[in-house]
């Protein structure tokens, strides 16, 4: 899958050991996004995500629906596409 856009997404807060990743995971498919998700050494969560502006924001704000008692602070930066990307993974 190749998309029109690409986000670089670092979560921050109480995101790992609380199901986020699968929950990202989930999430990201339901808008058929691509990239991945992966817990970073920080104790922050790292997610890529490709495809249209609108269903990666839409995630976004998904994501911090289902963890708002958890995300502290989300940084988001506009990357460009990279084609390798054909779905969304986790990475472990």
């Amino acid at each position: 899958m190749t998309g029109n856009t690409a986000k670089h997404i670092i979560f921050t807060g109480r995101v790992q050991g609380v199901g986020f990743r699968f929950t990202a995971h989930s999430i990201a498919n339901r808008y058929r996004l691509a990239g991945f998700v992966r817990n970073l050494s920080d104790g922050t969560v790292e997610m890529f995500a490709q495809g249209s502006a609108e269903d990666i924001d839409d995630c976004i704000a998904d994501m911090k629906e289902n963890f708002s008692g958890y995300i502290r602070e989300t940084k988001i930066e506009e990357i460009p596409c990279d084609v390798q990307y054909k779905d969304f993974n986790i990475r472990f």
